[in-house]
């Protein structure tokens, strides 16, 4: 307990004074390693029961597991569903729909003695109701290898163990006997739903409740077009059917959403199995037959494939693998963040280099560049829009894509990067200079200009009505920071291809770009429309790439004051603001309805993935001296790896105190960046020869 005392106060001072600071890898492509849990020295990823039993603090706490595929697991620690998007066996169902879809929503456990139940489950119903109350017979909750909760109820002490099988839609739930001093039996009530995770399900009569009979278990299919479901145990026991509708589970973060949040879920019995002390018994959940009598083996073979955690970076090397998704053997992708997100061409370029090269999977990087081109190709090409990567067409995603080839080459070789996508860089620079992308244009002053009708064209993407919350149209400063960038990088790795024109063109972009966006208080305009008078003065975190990024059209002087200024108004523990406390707009929390959360994404919160950038541009005007400001700073973001989702980073954060996990609860952008930062600071360290803090291990 001291030592995250300890951290929690550092977190706190250094946020205090950080304006005085300023002004003074996996080897294939196996089935990986599931970094997923782990019991760390300091117990972050450990909970007991005091706070198992304080719903207001477990409730919040959520995990993920996906299976590589697109699948997933998803709950909060203590076992009630918060989301409609939580669910013990969530999978794609293409034909239905594009999202994933719900089949087994929970599995109750109740733990009988002398025919006296004791269901150790839990919902919530209508009126903020627990029932029933299983968090009180939890002793703890541990992520070490896989999931696990121990129970004890009387005599009885019982452990549950958690896992989701790589590649295939299978969970699997191991329970171990520990104690006991009489005869023991498990019931196992299966709540199904079979629907978008968009949608809630309610009572109805078109749901088919008849089962079918498999390997020691049932089969259902609740609706057409739907795969079968099959539930099997492990040893003989029985299945009592008994068709119930649970009705009014509410979903407390739906609610907060300002969603429909009440659903009704079908129960179709229940199993009851024997289970003798230091006996295991297992129940597989899957969309394939499984072999009953191999589900031993199966558990233990996903669990020697995982990893224990045991300090920040390898929780984080989870994280990054649960993004990870081949819906095929040739085919990969990394999806956005969980649980609602899939492929987005921007947060996929940003997350590539840490979710890869910088998690030690070059074998990724390789697979996804491979993914992903052709459909770059083919949409500049005017052949074809990419039906599996959403927003391929967007001005700057071929800019990012510049970027995280440069990364591999800062990884790799110059050489080796030209050797494998040389002739993609050279396809992406000559296609910007052509001028026919639909929505950017390069203009007479060498800088892209991005238009629109009024939608996002950006990153800062929240829209109302389809209309942009911020109209950031025109000049838009990190834009112009990666065309710069891009163009040096271009004439650095292919000078062959250089011309005269085109270095004409670069100088007359980093001319402009100082011209334009470098006001006389010291800082950049966000963006700037010349078909108006708009200039956006906003104090916002878009400039910082014009002092991180490996070329900087930027003087020291302005490199220096943009960054003094993002630290004195736009940093926190947590990752950089959106917006600046100090401007009209500024909204601290991003909670309520989804109305209320489009206004205040980028008009406060805080976004971790900010922090790669900075912490880059930090090391970069101040060498040394960043290193363990740098250091404190990622101590302050171990923590988070308790809260929200947990072993993972939130997408987004309050922008006051205490800085609340907010949005999908593991994105990659956030992971992916905090990955490259770990990177980047072993670099300085080796490069400075600094000692290393003992709480990041690197190896």
């Amino acid at each position: 307990m001291a030592k995250q005392v300890l951290i929690r106060n550092l977190a706190g001072e250094l946020y205090t004074t950080s304006h005085e600071w300023a002004s003074s890898y996996e080897s294939n492509d196996r089935a990986e390693p599931d970094h997923n849990e782990a019991t760390l020295s300091m117990s972050y990823l450990k909970f007991d029961r005091r706070l198992m039993a304080n719903l207001d603090e477990s409730t919040q706490r959520e995990y993920i597991r996906t299976n590589r595929k697109g699948a997933y697991s998803c709950s909060s620690i203590v076992g009630c569903n918060t989301r409609k998007y939580h669910g013990l066996l969530v999978i794609p169902v293409p034909s239905l729909s594009a999202n994933n879809h719900v089949l087994l929503s929970s599995l109750d456990l109740t733990i009988i003695q002398h025919g006296v139940p004791f269901n150790v489950g839990i919902h919530e119903y209508e009126g903020d109701v627990f029932s029933p109350k299983g968090h009180k017979y939890i002793r703890e909750y541990n992520v070490d290898v896989v999931s696990s909760t121990t129970y004890r109820v009387g005599g009885v002490i019982l452990e549950k163990q958690f896992l989701f099988c790589h590649y295939i839609n299978r969970a699997i739930t191991r329970y171990t006997l520990l104690e006991a001093h009489s005869r023991t039996t498990l019931r196992l009530s299966p709540f199904l739903a079979f629907r978008d995770v968009k949608m809630l399900t309610h009572r109805n009569d078109q749901i088919n409740g008849d089962y079918g009979v498999a390997r020691s278990g049932v089969t259902f299919c609740l609706y057409p077009g739907y795969p079968t479901l099959y539930l099997q145990v492990s040893k003989e026991h029985e299945f009592v059917s008994d068709p119930h509708w649970n009705e009014k589970n509410e979903y407390i973060k739906e609610r907060e959403r300002g969603y429909e949040y009440t659903e009704d879920l079908y129960v179709p019995g229940y199993f009851d199995v024997d289970i003798e002390v230091g006996e295991s018994v297992y129940f597989s959940a899957g969309i394939e037959e499984a072999d009953p009598a191999s589900l031993t083996q199966l558990f233990d073979e996903e669990v020697a494939m995982r990893i224990t955690k045991d300090d920040f970076r390898s929780c984080l090397l989870n994280a990054a693998l649960q993004f990870y998704y081949r819906p095929d053997a040739t085919h990969g992708y990394l999806l956005a963040g969980y649980p609602w997100f899939g492929v987005r061409a921007r947060d996929l370029f940003i997350a590539l280099p840490g979710c890869t090269i910088y998690a030690d999977a070059p074998e990724r990087f390789y697979r996804i560049m491979d993914t992903v081109l052709p459909e770059v190709r083919a949409f500049m090409n005017q052949i074809s829009l990419s039906t599996e990567i959403r927003d391929i067409n967007e001005g700057d995603v071929g800019l990012w894509a510049i970027w995280a080839l440069q990364e591999y080459a800062r990884w790799s070789t110059p050489a080796d990067m030209v050797s494998r996508y040389g002739d993609f860089l050279n396809e992406l620079i000559h296609y910007y200079l052509k001028n026919i992308h639909p929505n950017l244009r390069i203009d007479h002053t060498g800088l892209c200009y991005i238009t629109g009708d009024g939608k996002p064209l950006s990153w800062m993407d929240a829209k109302i009505n389809g209309q942009a919350v911020i109209p950031r149209e025109g000049y838009l400063v990190e834009v112009n920071a990666l065309w710069y960038n891009a163009l040096c990088f271009y004439r650095e790795v292919m000078p062959s291809q250089w011309t005269e024109e085109m270095e004409a063109l670069l100088q007359l972009v980093e001319k402009s770009f100082c011209n334009i966006f470098i006001n006389e208080h010291g800082y950049l305009f966000d963006y700037v429309n010349p078909h108006s008078t708009r200039r956006d003065w906003s104090v916002r975190p878009n400039m910082i790439f014009a002092t991180s990024l490996p070329y900087s059209p930027l003087p020291k002087s302005t490199r220096r004051s943009v960054i003094e200024i993002i630290t004195r108004e736009l940093r926190t523990p947590k990752g950089l603001r959106s917006l600046s406390p100090k401007s009209d707009g500024y909204q601290p929390q991003c909670h309520g309805t989804q109305l209320q959360r489009e206004q205040a994404y980028y008009n406060g919160s805080v976004w971790p993935w900010l922090l790669g950038p900075y912490f880059e541009a930090c090391l970069k005007l101040y060498g040394r001296s960043a290193i363990s400001f740098i250091e404190r700073t990622l101590i302050g973001m171990e923590e988070e790896l308790q809260q929200h989702g947990v072993g993972t980073i939130s997408e987004l954060f309050d922008g006051n105190p205490p800085f609340k996990g907010r949005g999908a609860i593991s994105f990659a952008m956030s992971v992916g960046e905090i990955l490259r930062s770990l990177e980047l600071l072993k670099v300085a360290k080796s490069k400075y020869d600094t000692q290393t803090l003992p709480i990041i291990r690197y190896e």
